[in-house]
């Protein structure tokens, strides 16, 4: 008899230990949850120089060469940024008021150099024609979210 209170005392005490790691686990699951649920914000310091920021693009007007730009932000941007640039946990909104009111010469600048410090990666192995295409991507995506 001994014995078997001996057991049961076990079995309730592993239960104990069982719902304890259950309850510590589901507090965790729920935190990490609400992390991924977040869009990572913008880096507010990341700014271009004015130089940098005054160029214009070169294809401005141009509906036809939209379409290169949206293929590489197929190929290179929409896993962090998501399919229709509204952010995700890896990369923030590009269809931001604050991402929009930059001009062509600063998104530019962005994309060529990148931000290490934030996770965004340079894309200036990528030939410039296609980096202003990528601008003119990013303004369509922000009128196709309007």
């Amino acid at each position: 008899m001994k014995r078997q209170v001996e057991q049961a005392k076990a079995r309730v005490k592993g239960n104990a230990a069982g719902r304890l790691i259950v309850v510590v686990w589901v507090a965790f699951a729920g935190q990490l949850v609400a992390q991924t649920d977040r869009v990572r914000e913008r880096d507010p310091s990341w700014t271009a120089p004015a130089k940098d920021a005054e160029q214009s693009n070169p294809f401005t007007g141009r509906a036809s060469i939209v379409t290169g730009g949206q293929k590489v932000y197929g190929q290179r941007c929409h896993t962090c940024h998501g399919s229709q640039g509204q952010g995700t946990t890896r990369a923030p909104s590009l269809v931001a008021a604050d991402v929009q009111a930059q001009t062509d010469g600063a998104l530019f600048w962005k994309i060529s150099g990148g931000n290490t410090r934030a996770g965004m990666p340079s894309f200036s192995f990528l030939p410039g024609a296609q980096r202003w295409q990528l601008v003119l991507h990013l303004r369509r995506l922000a009128t196709e979210v309007d």
